[in-house]
């Protein structure tokens, strides 16, 4: 009769602890969604595991093409900035330099090498160098324009899609960084990331006539030239307040214009890996 009481305690015991025992020791089933077949198919051939792992040859394959895709994203990241630098390049090629202007009075043909232009309107084309401070560019009416960065990034629209609807206008283009004071009126202020930068647009044909009249208007009217702190757009009562100098009022120093009807130039940008493009600066 006393070994009934420790025995019955011995099986109770057994019978409570036996089912833990029994899941502890059985391994849970491996979803399928999680693990990785013997052969993979791919654009880069076949890949092949054991147990999950890449053999030699496929890890070969995959750091194959991850530098692939790293030499791609570095072809398109770059694209737009090439293109801005062989633009600015073919100007200086022949003779335009920065904060001047090339005009096609007797429309475009097939000499220089551009990538979208057409032959029935007439092109305006420049850089500007906005490292010295902020430049002014005005545009003729009747324009179809824009602003670009380095990296042909936005900056403004020039003409009929910009502020001045067509009607012609001053704007005030600002490099990165700029602390100093901006007129309060008389300019559309654009603020730029970079210190290079591409403007360039074009008026159209008035009844498919002869081009002259509208390249006269074009140069009658495009004016590019440093801005002048303190001058047109900025109040006396700025002054007197303490929060801007009053410059000179003085009209601005002519702009070089030249003449790009039949001129041989490339502004497109190379498309292989051995092109230099030393001198790239935005």
């Amino acid at each position: 009769m006393k070994l009934i009481g420790p025995l019955a305690a011995i099986v109770v015991c057994a019978t409570l602890i036996l089912p833990r025992v029994v899941v502890a020791q059985t391994a849970p089933s491996i979803p399928p969604s999680i693990t990785t077949a013997d052969k993979v198919e791919t654009r880069v051939g076949t890949l092949e595991f054991k147990d999950g792992a890449p053999n030699r040859a496929t890890a070969e394959k995959v750091f194959d093409n991850l530098d692939f895709t790293y030499a791609y994203r570095a072809f398109m990241d770059n694209m737009r900035g090439v293109s801005i630098h062989a633009l600015r390049k073919g100007l200086q090629d022949i003779g335009v330099k920065d904060n001047e202007v090339i005009v096609f009075s007797e429309l475009m043909d097939a000499k220089s090498l551009f990538l979208t232009a057409n032959a029935d309107t007439i092109y305006v084309i420049g850089t500007l160098d906005l490292s010295k401070g902020p430049m002014v560019v005005e545009t003729p009416p009747k324009f179809l324009g824009t602003v670009q960065d380095a990296w042909f990034r936005w900056v403004i629209d020039l003409g009929l899609p910009g502020p001045d609807r067509g009607e012609g206008g001053k704007y005030l283009i600002v490099p990165p960084d700029y602390s100093g004071e901006l007129p309060d009126g008389g300019f559309f202020v654009a603020r730029a990331r970079t210190n290079t930068i591409a403007w360039f647009g074009r008026s159209f044909l008035e009844n498919h006539s002869d081009p002259k009249p509208v390249a006269e208007t074009i140069k009658k009217f495009t004016k590019v030239y440093p801005y002048e702190r303190g001058g047109v757009g900025t109040t006396v009562a700025e002054f007197l307040a303490g929060k801007a100098k009053l410059g000179r009022i003085t009209p601005p120093p002519p702009t070089v214009i030249h003449e790009g009807s039949g001129k041989v130039f490339n502004r497109a940008g190379p498309a292989n890996s051995d092109s230099s493009l030393s001198g790239f600066s935005a």
